[in-house]
């Protein structure tokens, strides 16, 4: 079976010293001999991610983008603290090898972790890999579940319990998305001020503190080779937190493009979640909601945020390539993307979208 992450040359802007990296690696592992072979994994808008090819292991290894960068974004040192502590109570997290905190090694701290082997699922699964609909159901109840089990980690009991900041979450994460998004906005997107305002004033209550992944979604899932049902790993906890679990499913929603989605929903779609057998949005809600008890009644609420905050995300990355930050060619067109988005959001706003 192939894999789709396929790493690939590693991009111009994007090159470091390999060589520094390797001797920096040598001395916390000394058993990492030689400079390993890097590719570079493009499908990601954030954080960039190499694998690093030694004869005998490979590795990953994760860095923030060059360019100006929120306060908050891109704390490598957060994501590794999280994924170290998280291991031991949550199986699908990879193994951390050590990380640099000295911008002399490469200009940006950075982290090393293990790479774990298996599937990742992009736009249509490839050739071989069997995602008939029964497969393709059984994926989808493994999707929620994996987040049910995390949601269900005693944060204090990991030892992260500091990343709370107490009730309030989801108005704190209103207030600082719409806050975001005034910074970033060029004048060729939507305003989103009435999907702002929207949002402000019907917030509900917090649901719960729990840990939530923040940008769960089949692309930051490992999946086994041999049975592509079963998740062997979650990647990518650069957002990861103490807040609301049912905005952590709200915003993994706002990825979830149904077979019977608007032409440009279904065009955008980035994960096979359009084949037969795979669970609606509506679907993903009943599952979360008889596993965990929760009330999933203002489900509107948290996919409107979701895709707010999708659309705000896109917008920073946009506003680093308009600001010639990045001269990556995906990003020239997502202004597009950004303005479609505030279209969706008042859609499901007025009930045309489920």
């Amino acid at each position: 079976m192939a894999d789709l992450s396929d790493p690939r040359p590693v991009r111009a802007e994007d090159e470091f010293d390999v060589d520094a990296v390797a001797a920096w690696l040598r001395h916390e592992r000394p058993t990492l001999t030689g400079v390993p072979e890097v590719r570079q994994f493009v499908g990601g808008a954030s954080n960039l991610t190499y694998e690093l090819v030694y004869p005998d292991t490979r590795l990953i290894l994760r860095r923030p983008p060059t360019g100006t960068r929120a306060k908050s974004a891109h704390d490598m040192g957060r994501e590794f603290a999280v994924q170290s502590k998280l291991v031991a109570a949550y199986a699908y997290v990879p193994r951390m090898v050590a990380r640099c905190e000295d911008a002399e090694v490469i200009g940006t701290d950075f982290y090393v972790m293990e790479r774990v082997d298996g599937l990742i699922l992009r736009k249509n699964p490839p050739t071989g890999v069997p995602l008939d609909a029964a497969t393709a159901e059984r994926l989808c109840v493994t999707f929620v579940d994996t987040l049910v089990e995390l949601h269900r980690v005693d944060v204090q009991a990991v030892g992260l319990g500091g990343l709370s900041r107490g009730d309030g979450y989801v108005a704190r994460q209103v207030a600082g998305w719409s806050e975001r998004f005034r910074r970033a906005r060029t004048s060729n997107v939507a305003s989103f001020a009435s999907t702002m305002a929207w949002l402000d004033d019907n917030q509900p209550p917090d649901s719960a503190q729990v840990l939530i992944h923040n940008d769960f979604r089949f692309d930051n899932l490992v999946l086994d080779r041999a049975d592509p049902a079963k998740v062997v790993g979650v990647l990518d906890w650069e957002m990861a937190t103490v807040g609301d679990p049912l905005l952590d499913l709200g915003g993994a929603l706002a990825y979830w493009v149904q077979q019977d989605d608007d032409p440009i929903m279904r065009r955008l779609r980035r994960q096979p979640t359009h084949l037969p057998g795979m669970l609606t949005r509506h679907e993903v809600w009943e599952r979360y909601a008889d596993s965990t008890g929760a009330d999933v009644g203002q489900a509107r609420f948290y996919e409107v945020f979701g895709l707010f905050r999708l659309a705000v995300i896109a917008q920073q990355i946009y506003y680093r390539y308009h600001e010639g930050q990045t001269t990556n060619p995906a990003y020239r067109k997502f202004y597009w993307l950004v303005t479609y988005l505030s279209w969706r959001c008042r859609r499901v706003i007025t009930g045309k979208v489920h």
